[in-house]
């Protein structure tokens, strides 16, 4: 039996003791999203139940998408217009997506295996799936247009279910990796982290560190926030709006709900120049693991300064010295992030369209998506 709720105070006492080992499900964490998720984006939540007690959840978004949400740089070609058009043909409308869209890794399925079997699980989420499909289509006349599970590694148990997911015309592809640090057992404090890079690595370091050319980081707590949302914003737009492609703009209040909800478990430092805010990145303490969130920055002191990687550096910093197992430095910038220790982690999603003939088309589509890059894994340690 399952259960479909459309708001976390809907939730059943029993949800958080279940997702204890992942903030991503934790109602707090939902709460937040509730109050501060991009417009296009409406999550569904969905409590599976085995003679009334709570077994398995699943975090399911429909998202709907958009040709101004996906591709926002409009300083482009005349036929990179054109491509971005047909692409946009295909994709355009609602998806459904199980999982978080806004977080690399499987932020979306969790179930009690001593409970219930892998199949029976997902056998209830397609049902489930299909409810929240119908009742689109009752309420609104909106048609699915693709469903998503996403961000699963190589060695997920899901990949057994293989024959499963081509029943209902789901097939696997490749995204890009996730970019993980394993922080090592002989790492006390960020010294150590310095020690092992060999003499180049630790040189592209010390050069970084020379470049700040004073700026100073600050962790900024709820009334910082709420008093800098304006500058927050502008700078997280200024790196959102750079990329190839995205599908969606997180509302301006994001940061703040996050802070607010999650408190000690959610972080933003900013960095300042003459007590002018020009970069910040957030943190999200996920037990063992660190997770890095949103960033944004000045794109005048980007460069000159290397605000990013000088970011990528203070996030290993924090997250050796406060002894966490993993840095999650998520998709993305695959190399510069090898560059400070990360290692490339694949992924796969599966997913259809809902329209026959489209599908025998998405996975090429989804190339366009997901561009292969070519890019040289780096290995900074000694």
């Amino acid at each position: 039996m399952y259960h479909i709720y459309n708001t976390v105070s809907d939730l059943p006492d029993s949800w958080d003791g279940l997702v204890k080992q992942d903030v991503f499900f934790q109602s707090d964490y939902l709460k937040a999203l509730e109050v501060s998720a991009p417009e296009n984006i409406k999550c569904y939540y969905v409590g599976i139940f085995k003679a009334d007690n709570l077994v398995g959840i699943a975090i399911i978004q429909r998202v709907q998408l958009y040709l101004k949400d996906m591709f926002r740089n409009s300083k482009v070609s005349c036929v990179k217009d054109f491509l971005k058009d047909q692409v946009s043909r295909i994709l355009k409308g609602n998806i459904l997506v199980v999982g978080n869209l806004m977080h690399t890794g499987q932020h979306g399925m969790l179930f009690i295996k001593e409970n219930i079997s892998q199949s029976e699980y997902l056998k209830l989420i397609f049902e489930a799936l299909n409810d929240i499909e119908n009742q689109i289509k009752q309420d609104e006349n909106k048609t699915i247009r693709a469903v998503v599970f996403k961000d699963y590694f190589l060695e997920d148990t899901i990949h057994s279910e293989v024959d499963f997911f081509k029943s209902h015309g789901l097939y696997q592809v490749a995204v890009q990796p996730n970019m993980i640090m394993e922080v090592r057992s002989g790492w006390t404090n960020f010294q150590d982290y310095i020690s092992e890079l060999n003499k180049k690595y630790r040189t592209r370091y010390k050069r970084a560190r020379k470049k700040f050319n004073g700026i100073k980081s600050q962790e900024l707590h709820l009334d910082a926030i709420e008093n800098n949302q304006n500058q927050l914003y502008a700078l997280y737009l200024n790196v959102s709006d750079n990329a190839k492609f995205n599908t969606f703009i997180l509302s301006q209040n994001h940061f703040y709900q996050l802070k607010l909800q999650l408190k000690e478990r959610f972080k933003v430092f900013g960095y300042y120049l003459n007590n002018e805010l020009v970069g910040f990145y957030t943190l999200i303490l996920n037990g063992n693991d660190l997770e890095t969130y949103f960033l944004g920055y000045d794109c005048e002191h980007q460069y000159p300064n290397q605000l990013y990687l000088n970011m990528l550096y203070d996030m290993a910093e924090y997250g050796i010295n406060n002894h966490f197992k993993n840095i999650v430095y998520a998709r993305t910038a695959m190399e510069i992030k090898s560059s400070v220790g990360a290692e490339a982690k694949p992924m796969v999603m599966y997913l259809k369209h809902t329209n026959s003939v489209l599908n025998a088309l998405l996975k090429e589509i989804f190339g366009l998506m997901n561009p292969k890059q070519d890019w040289q894994p780096r290995h900074p340690f000694r």
